[in-house]
């Protein structure tokens, strides 16, 4: 199984890692990752992922787009989105029918991911387990990737 690591993950490890320069930050990365999914564990993000941390980019003030590019370019090199594709899209579209006809909504970024995690056989790590909660059969995890 692999692990598709959510926005809530590269976010908070952008926050704690920020005085760091981007090699030692993506160093210091592995090292939590490892400690926490293991050494072996194949680990990726869902383009919508990608998206959402290029977003932040486009939205960050002058005096902190350059530093949070690098960090953003290089998470992304060194953990490949994963497409959505067809097989991603058939999940979304059952857990989006199931959840709408719960009443149960979650983010749609959050459909996303939790589809490509699911056609792809993996679990999902996040900081917010409450923004998966609903998706019965998802495996979620929150990996304490502080220092």
């Amino acid at each position: 199984m692999g692990t598709l690591l959510d926005t809530t993950v590269f976010i908070q490890l952008e926050r704690e890692l920020r005085r760091l320069d981007t090699g030692r930050a993506m160093a210091e990365v592995g090292q939590r990752l490892v400690r926490e999914l293991g050494a072996d564990e194949e680990v990726g993000m869902a383009a919508i992922t990608a998206s959402e941390l290029l977003h932040g980019v486009h939205r960050a003030d002058a005096q902190h787009r350059a530093r949070r590019e690098a960090f953003v370019e290089t998470v992304i090199s060194a953990f490949p989105p994963i497409p959505f594709d067809l097989l991603a899209a058939r999940v979304h579209a059952r857990l989006w029918s199931d959840l709408a006809a719960g009443e149960m909504d979650v983010g749609a970024h959050d459909w996303l991911v939790a589809a490509t995690a699911i056609a792809n056989g993996w679990r999902v790590a996040t900081s917010n387990r409450e923004h998966y909660r609903r998706i019965e059969s998802l495996v979620v995890v929150v990996p304490n990737l502080s220092a």
